[in-house]
């Protein structure tokens, strides 16, 4: 059996003998950015690219339509004398003018002013159907309950809260006298008109 002799223990192996790679030194902990955690850095030297974790985004709200006033006061009534008289002796037709406007044309206003005129003459209390219209009126163009509750201006100011939103509706450019369908037609007309060219004027030369 071949026993290798002390001369070649001595001599060097042809093949190379792996060695681990050298580590870099450690930076000092005062040198790291000011997102990396101290705690990140690991027992070797190396600081990990990890941030702090930030707050998710929050998604933002739905943009919500904040009640407006009023284009007239409660007690404006001789801001529209026209109004107020027929308000005074007829408040069945205003009234049947203004349900018509807020039905958008679903109800007539000979209809709704009989409705009404007969839940006066029945009851009474014809306040307590005119104030859901109010109400509707509101929604549709986000106004403001005031000075207090639709209930009570109507049943405290009935004639009073017909003529606010008879000028209301007057305000937000209606015809009151031409009814729904009448002034979605003035619109289309006014839709399909050109548009108007001003010719200036040249001095003759």
């Amino acid at each position: 059996m071949y026993t290798p002799s002390s001369m070649e223990f001595g001599k060097e192996s042809p093949f190379p003998i792996p060695s681990a790679p050298p580590y870099p030194p450690s930076p000092p902990l005062a040198s790291l950015p000011s997102h990396v955690e101290h705690s990140t850095v690991t027992t070797t030297g190396i600081p990990l690219n990890k941030t702090k974790p930030s707050n998710p985004p929050t998604a933002p709200n739905p943009d919500s339509h904040s009640p407006v006033a009023w284009s007239t006061g409660l007690c404006d009534c001789c801001d529209d004398c026209n109004s107020c008289c027929l308000t005074c002796w007829c408040p069945c037709v205003t009234f049947g003018r203004i349900a018509e406007m807020a039905d958008r044309g679903s109800t007539s206003c000979g209809v709704s002013g009989a409705l009404y005129m007969l839940i006066l003459c029945v009851t009474g209390c014809s306040c307590l159907y005119s104030c859901f219209y109010r109400s509707k009126l509101r929604g549709q163009y986000f106004l403001k309950e005031s000075p207090c509750t639709d209930c009570c201006i109507h049943c405290c100011c009935e004639e009073c809260a017909l003529c606010q939103e008879y000028r209301e509706l007057k305000n937000h450019g209606f015809d009151m006298s031409i009814g729904w369908h009448g002034n979605m037609e003035r619109k289309k007309r006014m839709a399909a008109l050109p548009p108007s060219i001003e010719v200036g004027m040249f001095r003759s030369t």
